[in-house]
């Protein structure tokens, strides 16, 4: 007998599963991958941006500083134009300072220039205080004294000495003062003269900091971030040697004032006006003297000394002395007593001058 065989069949039917659900998890799946890839070129971005971020920064800095010395030289020039023009006389100008700032320094350089207009005596004045002034005549020959600021003219008279003469006066020494010593036939003997110039100082951001020039008597130093100060141009003053064989020194002094405030913006106008040259020395000069003094920082001085004394110092370690001319020390081989003109007995001619201007919106 043949068994029954018995198949069992599975009663439940296979789950399909439904288009429209599969849509949806393709949907989603497209949706993570867009997210991913967005988040993935975000961070690609971030890290060239960080990348590039230091180079940006540079390239921002090195565009301020050559705008910033871009008006520093567009502000010489006006200057200078200025600063030969008459009285009342001058130019306007329009500069962007946009991410500059223009500031006065006010009374910053202190010159002083001192010489015998005779060979027959050798005088020296001395600035006691604000309202005293000592006149000393090797040869006895002084006999007045004219004093002149923007306070006015005042003369006095005294009687020979070979001592120390103290003179009080009432005029001011804060800005420039000149003293002309005379002798019994009012004849010109000595002139000493002490001027304090002010300029402008260009200011402009950068990355680390601000980036300074200060533009003082036709001189420019500069300064960068936590950097000290370096004088790139230097004042005014040359020595030439003519044909007849004599030297001539020309100084010119420049002051600056500004009168208000300059502001910043795309377009500002200014009006840079002459207040006047001034004529200080001209003529022969005998046992010359000058010193000069930048207050802006103490790095400053010393530069000047330096440069003036660069040919002096050569021929002093070449041992050519004899024979050189130019700038030397008064005193000290530092310069820390005045400067001298060197001329190996050629007669030395000494001009001064001063250019002076206003600057205003």
């Amino acid at each position: 007998m043949i068994p029954k065989v018995v198949l069992f069949v599975n009663a439940h039917h296979p789950t399909v599963l439904r288009p429209s659900l599969r849509r949806d998890q393709r949907a989603v799946s497209e949706v993570l991958g867009v997210v991913m890839m967005l988040a993935m070129v975000v961070t690609i971005m971030g890290g060239v941006w960080i990348f590039l971020s230091p180079y940006i920064s540079d390239f921002e800095d090195n565009t301020n500083w050559n705008s910033a010395n871009g008006i520093a030289d567009r502000f010489e020039d006006r200057i200078d134009v200025a600063g030969s023009a008459p009285e009342g006389t001058g130019i306007r100008h329009t500069l962007a300072l946009k991410s500059t700032m223009v500031q006065p320094v006010i009374k910053v350089e202190t010159w002083t220039i001192a010489a015998d207009l005779t060979p027959d005596d050798r005088i020296n004045v001395r600035n006691i205080n604000n309202s005293a002034i000592g006149i000393t005549s090797i040869n006895e020959t002084a006999r007045s004294v004219t004093i002149e600021s923007p306070m006015g003219i005042e003369s006095h008279s005294f009687s020979g000495s070979f001592d120390e003469v103290v003179i009080e006066h009432q005029s001011s020494q804060d800005h420039w003062m000149t003293v002309t010593v005379f002798d019994a036939d009012e004849r010109a003997l000595h002139t000493s003269v002490s001027y304090i110039v002010s300029g402008i100082q260009i200011s402009t951001s950068l990355g680390l900091g601000e980036h300074e020039i200060a533009l003082v008597n036709d001189a420019r130093a500069e300064r960068f971030p936590n950097e000290p100060w370096k004088v790139s141009q230097f004042p005014n003053i040359e020595l030439d040697t003519l044909v007849t064989g004599e030297l001539r020194l020309s100084i010119v002094l420049t002051d600056v004032t500004i009168n208000g405030s300059i502001g910043s913006g795309e377009k500002i106008g200014m009006n840079m006006v002459s207040l006047g040259p001034m004529t200080l020395f001209t003529g022969n000069a005998y046992h010359l003297r000058f010193t000069v003094e930048n207050a802006l920082n103490d790095v400053i001085t010393p530069q000047y000394h330096d440069k003036m004394l660069e040919e002096h110092t050569l021929n002093r370690a070449s041992g050519t002395l004899d024979t050189f001319t130019g700038y030397a020390p008064y005193l000290r081989a530092s310069g820390a007593d005045g400067f001298t003109v060197e001329s190996q007995e050629n007669q030395l001619i000494l001009e001064v001058d001063v250019k002076r201007v206003e600057v205003s919106r």
